[in-house]
């Protein structure tokens, strides 16, 4: 059904389907064997890729190529236009990597931010399970402190994959949770210390003033933490994820993104568009609740997943 592409592909391809149905499929049915490149054409495609949440920029540049290629009123090769398209696309996309790179020698300290719901605690687990399933060790620190029930989820998660959690009360100072976690990983040869964060909405002031300030404490341990900062987004939320990850990236200097929830949404073309106004790597993406189902951003497999049959 699908051209394989590495490990990745079979899990993207299954999670991408919804997005594949809009835009793979919805594609084949516009495009055919021929179709003659006329207003009515460009106006279908045009709904098609807009419908994924692709983006007004990126389309209108599809639909300029594609008058640019052809002619008005040429019937055009329905293989062909769907090459000129994933091409467009791809171009889009930085290219992939296997993995984070880690410092030598550790700790590699990774920030979580995003705000609430997004997934941050379930993408936690998953990157600490992936790293252990890898032979390293990791600490996790549980540095939402507002909200309780975010330290209990996070303890309960360490417990099932087996690493070690730094805590405090609810209510306690984030900084000093995130200032212990690295001397514990330090002082215990851990390989990567992944922090959680409050989520509170991504336009309070305070609340980038605490992630700066946990930023700041983190540097008196280890003055070039830390290493990665990784904003995890709901793939669902679209377009409108774009305005959370540029308030995250002005305060907290994010390096990397972290798409979840793409197996719920029919709109995953947003990564484009996130890509390009961010010009930020999609690190990993979610395509489904599983612990092994976040993967590292593969963007070759990632459009042969949404244009598959």
């Amino acid at each position: 059904m699908f051209k394989a592409i590495g490990r990745f592909f079979a899990k993207v391809a299954d999670g991408l389907a919804k997005t594949r149905a809009v835009i793979g499929g919805a594609l084949r049915t516009l495009i055919g064997k021929g179709r003659t490149i006329d207003r009515a054409f460009l106006d279908q495609l045009e709904e098609t890729l807009l419908a994924a949440d692709i983006g007004v920029t990126k389309t209108e540049a599809i639909l300029a190529e594609i008058q640019t290629r052809f002619k008005q009123g040429e019937a055009a090769d329905g293989a062909a236009l769907l090459t000129l398209i994933k091409a467009s696309l791809r171009t889009e996309l930085s290219p992939g990597e296997d993995d984070l790179p880690l410092v030598t020698p550790g700790p590699t300290v990774v920030l979580i931010v995003g705000v609430n719901g997004a997934g941050k605690t379930t993408t936690i687990a998953k990157l600490a399970k992936r790293w252990k399933d890898q032979g390293k060790k990791v600490l996790i620190a549980a540095g939402d402190t507002y909200r309780a029930a975010a330290i209990e989820q996070l303890t309960i998660w360490a417990g099932r994959v087996g690493v070690d959690i730094i805590k405090s009360q609810a209510g306690g100072d984030a900084a000093a949770v995130a200032f212990d976690a690295v001397a514990a990983a330090q002082a215990r040869g851990s390989d990567i210390v992944l922090i959680d964060t409050a989520g509170r909405l991504h336009n309070k002031e305070h609340l980038m003033r605490e992630l700066e300030k946990l930023n700041r404490v983190i540097q008196k341990r280890i003055p070039a933490a830390p290493h990665h900062v990784l904003l995890v987004l709901d793939g669902t939320a679209g377009q409108n994820a774009v305005q959370q990850a540029k308030a995250f990236k002005d305060s907290m200097g994010v390096t990397g993104l972290v798409l979840t929830k793409l197996d719920g949404t029919a709109k995953g073309g947003a990564i484009l568009t996130i890509r390009r106004e961010l010009g930020l790597p999609v690190r990993y993406i979610g395509v489904g609740e599983g612990m092994d189902d976040l993967q590292p951003f593969d963007p070759d497999a990632f459009i042969e997943a949404i244009f598959g049959s």
